[in-house]
């Protein structure tokens, strides 16, 4: 590094959201005191690895990630849910500067700071009042809480990132309010069970312009739902309160979608799994919530091969999902994580059976999708642009949450903007994603 020139630092962020949200405020932290991004490696004064441990597949990823670091640089800081486990990292990797765990966010400045002391310039290190963001400008993900309750036996989740730690309302709707003065025009609100948030403060209140609002999901929702921005609720558990939230849908508080990770339909199945919620009436809920709210999307995440999934395990599953007609599936083949409960639970499924039953579960899932996007033929619906081409844009309309849902591909007599939210009409579908032409804006 130069003498009196920034010095530079490489970040990889693995993971889901809320590992996103953590790369996030720590490059924040680090461009307040002067730090500078490097676009690569070998061009960065040192690297720092923001991991995944959910998975092997995913902790494999992350060794990849740390391994290439190591290649191209050399100086390389460890943070993340793998760090919460760090003896498979420093085997392979004896040699990396600092392991930590998630939101350990202290400890991976104080880390940069022994291995590379900032040059701080109060003239030039400007950082925005929202902070550094690493999604494009026009969406961001909201943070509500930390760690989680349940103890589902196929998550280490509790083990890597502790349990439920909710913040306060008032603090939650100050950063929200700051996103939306800074151009977001979706919030994404993001946790590992959003719909449990305030029970670890016992819903505890706080204040909030000129009023208390309480730490709890229906409350925290109703005030982001007066931002101006559209706010879509992900991973949200079947809870009985949630039927509360249906009603700030019909009232276009907050985007008519919940992104909920059912895993299974089957009793045995779900009771191995140790599912939190009365997942038994979740088929009349549904039927509820759509009575209520006809457009609502659903969401959800299914995992097949578990152990002991029988063969009519499996049936009941795909009846259910005929039966519960949900709009947008992710499927996952059951994979063994070391410490997790479910690795004693007997019969495990062969690898080929796991395969053929994902094959069968997306090909039935794409049938459903197919239905239910042909229904928007002929409909207008508003888009959210993220990407402008020279004839065609790709957005996504409020059925669509980003990276994980389809698109819809719009195209436009006069020249779009990314963020730009438009009125598209719906010329035709296919299997995951809606085309047609802007009719407004």
């Amino acid at each position: 590094m130069d003498q009196g020139s920034a010095p530079k630092i490489s970040f990889v962020s693995l993971g889901c959201p809320k590992a996103l949200v953590d790369s996030e405020r720590i490059i924040t932290r680090l461009r307040a005191e002067g730090y500078e991004l490097a676009r690569k490696h070998d061009g960065a004064d040192i690297v720092i690895v923001n991991t995944c441990g959910f998975l092997d597949s995913a902790k494999q990823e992350s060794l990849g990630a740390i391994g290439e670091a190591m290649a191209e640089n050399g100086k390389v800081i460890v943070t993340g849910c793998m760090g919460a486990e760090p003896e498979q990292i420093e085997r392979a990797y004896p040699n990396v500067l600092s392991i930590t765990g998630p939101q350990q966010y202290e400890s991976v400045l104080d880390a940069v700071h022994r291995a590379l002391p900032p040059v701080h310039n109060p003239h030039i290190d400007l950082v925005p009042p929202q902070g550094i963001k690493l999604t494009p400008r026009h969406y961001a993900y909201l943070k509500i809480s930390e760690g989680c309750n349940n103890r589902c036996t196929f998550c280490i989740i509790p083990k890597l990132r502790g349990d439920l730690v909710s913040r306060p309302a008032g603090d939650v709707l100050r950063e929200a309010e700051k996103l939306v003065a800074a151009g977001v025009k979706e919030l994404l609100v993001v946790s590992q069970d959003t719909s449990a948030y305030g029970v670890d403060m016992k819903y505890a209140p706080s204040p909030w312009k000129d009023r208390e609002v309480r730490a709890k999901f229906l409350d925290l929702s109703r005030e982001l739902g007066e931002l101006g921005a559209w706010v879509r609720l992900q991973y949200v558990y079947p809870y009985p309160h949630v039927d509360e939230v249906i009603g700030l849908m019909t009232e276009g508080k907050v985007l008519p979608y919940l992104d909920i990770p059912f895993q299974h339909a089957s009793p045995d199945v779900l009771k191995h799994m140790r599912r939190p919620a009365a997942q038994d009436k979740t088929l009349a809920r549904i039927k509820s919530w759509r009575e209520q709210c006809p457009d609502l999307t659903l969401r959800s995440t299914f995992i097949v091969g578990f152990p002991g999934e029988t063969d009519s395990d499996f049936q009941y599953l795909l009846d259910w999902l005929d039966e519960a007609q949900i709009d947008r599936v992710g499927c996952f083949k059951y994979e063994s994580v070391a410490g997790a409960a479910s690795n004693a639970i007997e019969n495990p499924v062969a690898e080929e059976i796991k395969t053929a039953r994902w094959n069968a579960l997306m090909a039935r899932q794409q049938k459903i999708s197919a239905q239910r996007l042909k229904r928007k033929v002929g409909t207008r619906q508003q888009v959210i642009i993220d990407e402008v081409g020279s004839t065609v844009a790709k957005g996504r309309s409020k059925a669509d949450a980003p990276q994980i849902d389809g698109s819809v591909y719009v195209s436009s007599r006069r020249p779009l903007k990314t963020g730009d939210i438009v009125t598209a009409k719906i010329e035709r579908a296919d299997q995951y994603d809606l085309h047609g032409s802007v009719a407004g804006f």
